[in-house]
């Protein structure tokens, strides 16, 4: 079943009535086990009855997490000719996608952004850039723009993806009102470097270690499909549960032609599901969020996301856009029984 598909055991959306008896696993992992074994967490989510993995995972998402549901809006503030080789990415200058390619954005485009999607009940604005590491001209931009950004919408969250910065350029982004640096490990160690070659995972996590030491809080996910095994999933997940890692996008391999990984098949809706309940299992009181490739997914299988752990999105409009994106979803979120105007934050 290609992730195209239509699922067909999806729960209810409602709360389990009081005084429901939690899983054995939901309520060990509630009490506070934590999983960090390979081993251990893939033969749980293997041989446990895909009901009972669905109900365990919803739990601890409720009783860790609550209701609340963060959403995030992003900007590409500087597009392609990027000197990185990531497979699956089109803004590489490695291949021919036909990707539009643009310097930085003026910073009123960039406010203006902000401000559209803020009123709509978004809580977070990213600035995301392409390329390896920023200079530091790049970054005097930046902060122009973020300061800008805050200045014009009081109590919005602001946060950024501008590569491997050094920890200078963090701290003038931390000043600026960044309050939270993304920088993705992208899959499990084991599997990186079949995926870049001209970067490494320690380079992203000295980055986030940088981020983390001049204040910021820290958000790193990656995508799941461009081949790894289920085991390597897993230890993506427990990966990011050793980071210390509170948010954590969940993209989905939509394959770019022109891309290396442009020929691969999507992957299946029932596998998505199974990854989502893995990350969760290894990090129950992390914000696991909606990110690219969700559009691949069929309405019930994102429900069935939402219900098993999926708490935050990336989600909004373009300026040009008529159909509101984001009313559909929150509309969606709310349905699901999250509430999109609660606070949420993480450490």
């Amino acid at each position: 079943m290609r992730a195209t598909e239509r699922h067909t055991t999806i729960p209810s959306s409602e709360e389990p009535a009081e005084g429901e008896l939690l899983t054995p696993l939901a309520e060990k992992v509630i009490e506070g086990y934590r999983f960090g074994e390979i081993d251990e967490l893939l033969e749980v989510v293997e041989r446990m009855p895909r009901a009972e993995l669905y109900e365990t995972c919803h739990q601890i998402t409720r009783q860790l997490m609550g209701d609340g549901f963060d959403t995030c809006s992003i900007i590409d503030i500087k597009s392609g000719l990027c000197p990185e080789d990531c497979k699956w990415c089109a803004q590489s200058g490695h291949f021919k996608t036909g990707c539009k390619n643009h310097d930085i954005l003026p910073t009123e485009v960039a406010r203006a952004q902000a401000e559209h999607n803020y009123r709509q009940g978004i809580k977070r604005f990213s600035i995301v850039a392409s390329g390896k590491r920023p200079t530091d001209k790049e970054v005097d931009r930046y902060v122009e723009i973020l300061e800008k950004a805050a200045a014009d919408n009081d109590g919005l969250h602001l946060c950024a993806s501008l590569g491997l910065a050094r920890e200078e350029q963090l701290e003038r982004l931390y000043e600026a009102g960044c309050t939270t640096y993304h920088c993705n490990m992208e899959s499990a160690p084991s599997y990186f470097g079949e995926l870049v070659s001209t970067h490494t995972q320690e380079e992203k996590e000295e980055t986030l270690r940088a981020a983390k030491r001049v204040g910021m809080k820290l958000c790193s996910g990656g995508i799941i499909g461009m081949g790894e095994s289920r085991r390597q999933r897993v230890e993506f997940a427990l990966h990011q549960a050793s980071l210390g890692i509170r948010s954590i996008p969940i993209n989905i391999l939509h394959p770019i032609p022109g891309t290396a990984l442009g020929g691969r098949e999507p992957m299946a809706a029932d596998e998505v599901l199974l990854s989502i309940c893995i990350f969760r299992l290894a990090n129950p009181e992390a914000f696991l969020r909606f990110s690219g490739g969700r559009a691949l997914l069929d309405e019930e299988t994102q429900r069935t996301a939402l219900y098993i752990g999926i708490n935050s999105a990336i989600t909004g409009d373009l300026l040009t856009t008529k159909a509101s994106v984001t009313e559909q979803d929150m509309a969606l979120f709310r349905d699901m029984g999250y509430d999109t105007r609660k606070e949420t934050t993480w450490e």
